[in-house]
């Protein structure tokens, strides 16, 4: 990488030619840490003054609801007050542990923070997915008029939220385990606490004509299952999108050694994640679940985020910085529950381990990049 002339984003395994960088921001500079804003490019609207917006969808559960709403008659106001005041409360009592924040909705399924600090490398990972895919928000070809839109795990909604306003004629769901989203949304995106580990996630089977996936390793204990959710959810002709990142820093050029502290990472954080039961490796097994599940059309493109800004290319130079501050801020988060959880590490080993790994992070010497897989597939049309 550093050695040799690289065309901008271009893909190690690719079926298209890369195009120009559009609508992305400058770099920082390069002794800067910039923090990245809690992006919303979509209009703060009251649904109330949009009567041409169409209907969110609802849910299965929500539909059974509205369906049988003359058997739930019964019910009283008061009992189903009682019931979203507990849910809200069983959603909001957090986990404090060693500084950072958890989520509480099936506390413990997910190792990574939900606080301010890991929002913020959930953002600046937003970033870099647009710096990778030249300014667009997906690679499937899902048309110009996409209608009902599933954004599996959606963290701070970011995703969504410029989904919604690229696309006004979509109706977008993002679902995760915390409330960490936008309270003032466009019309026509919502969100919603669920668990993709779920077995079934509750809404209309062939429904959807998009579902989004991004940076979900290490939450889905049982793959296979998932992607038979997806296809169950999605209308024929659908099409699916994940993005995931290995957790695996390499080189090309032998500075990345074994024994080294990112040789160390990697072997560390697979290791967690296989004691965890919620494997860290899913980038590359994604493309192989879903020609499994029946989706066709499955088109994997792959490509490198240089860590640091040790690339002659320009453009590959600018996602190693941007990706540098993204392992800054995220490695503490990514870690530490795993390590102190499941490795059984004390909190001093840890923030000693990472003083090592930010060494390692600022070290132009070393040309340490990690993969990225995208992969997409659709969902057969009955013939």
């Amino acid at each position: 990488m550093a050695d040799s002339a690289e065309s901008a984003a271009v893909p190690i395994i690719s079926t298209s030619t890369s195009t120009s960088i559009a609508n992305v921001a400058a770099s920082p500079a390069e002794d800067e840490a910039i923090p990245v804003q809690r992006k919303s490019s979509s209009p703060v609207t009251d649904p109330g003054t949009s009567p041409g917006q169409a209907a969110p969808i609802n849910s299965a559960h929500e539909q059974s609801e509205q369906e049988d709403s003359d058997d739930d008659s019964a019910l009283g106001a008061g009992s189903i007050l009682s019931e979203t005041t507990s849910l809200a409360d069983e959603i909001t009592q957090y986990r404090y542990e060693h500084n950072r924040r958890y989520h509480a909705y099936k506390d413990g399924e997910y190792w990574g923070p939900n606080d301010d600090k890991q929002n913020n490398q959930l953002d600046i990972a937003h970033h870099l997915y647009l710096l990778t895919l030249e300014g667009r928000l997906h690679l499937a070809p899902i048309g110009d008029n996409p209608q009902n839109v599933l954004d599996v795990g959606t963290g701070t909604g970011i995703w969504a939220i410029d989904f919604a306003d690229q696309y006004p004629s979509a109706q977008v769901i993002g679902f995760d385990l915390s409330p960490i989203q936008p309270m003032w949304v466009a019309p026509n995106v919502r969100f919603e606490i669920n668990d993709a580990c779920d077995p079934d996630w509750g809404y209309k089977k062939n429904s959807f004509d998009f579902i989004h996936v991004r940076a979900m390793y290490g939450s889905v204990a049982d793959w296979p299952a998932f992607y038979r959710q997806a296809l169950a959810h999605l209308a024929p002709g659908g099409w699916f999108q994940q993005i995931e990142m290995s957790v695996v820093p390499t080189s090309d050029d032998g500075t990345v050694t074994e024994g080294s502290i990112f040789d160390m990472w990697g072997k560390i954080s697979l290791e967690a994640g296989d004691k965890f039961g919620k494997d860290l490796r899913i980038h590359e097994q994604i493309k192989g679940y879903l020609d499994d599940a029946g989706f066709e059309e499955v088109v994997e493109k792959v490509y490198k985020w240089p860590i640091g800004p040790w690339d002659e290319d320009i453009h590959m130079k600018q996602i190693g910085l941007w990706n540098q501050l993204h392992w800054e801020e995220g490695i503490e988060g990514w870690s530490l529950a795993l390590l102190t959880r499941v490795l059984g590490w004390s909190y001093t080993e840890v923030q000693a381990y990472l003083g090592k790994m930010r060494t390692g992070i600022r070290d132009r010497k070393v040309h340490a990049y990690h993969i990225i897989n995208v992969v997409y597939g659709r969902k057969p049309i009955p013939s």
